[in-house]
């Protein structure tokens, strides 16, 4: 495992998350729960305590997200690699992301306080 920034980055089996990672393709579901949407956007709060983990899903529209509860998250790629770090209050990423260049990842708590996102993927 490599540390950098304080990020810990390393490689895991993907034969453990086979049946789920040949699912995340389809799986849009971007949060724990769906606050709103329109034919514009969809915007979803991620929830999770510590321990808890949101399954691999695709990014494959242009997004962003928020830190709302700061935290320790592991995040999975569909690649076999990993990177766990710290999220800060406030801390916000916009990502551009399409059907031709997808990202897909899962998100885990790893830390000791509830990690809690607002995420929202643009339509158009």
């Amino acid at each position: 495992m490599d540390t950098t920034n304080g990020e810990e980055r390393g490689t895991f089996d993907v034969a453990a998350y086979a049946e789920e990672l040949e699912r995340a393709p389809s799986n849009r579901q971007l949060g724990t729960s769906l606050w709103f949407e329109n034919d514009h956007v969809r915007v979803f709060e991620v929830r999770l305590e510590p321990g808890e983990r949101g399954p691999f899903h695709v990014h494959d529209q242009t997004y962003f997200w928020t830190v709302v509860e700061p935290g320790r998250g592991l995040q999975r790629f569909a690649d076999g690699t990993f990177v766990v770090r710290d999220y800060a209050l406030g801390e916000t990423r916009y990502l551009v992301h399409s059907d031709r260049d997808p990202l897909v990842h899962d998100l885990e708590n790893v830390g000791d306080t509830t990690l809690r996102f607002v995420t929202v993927a643009l339509k158009r």
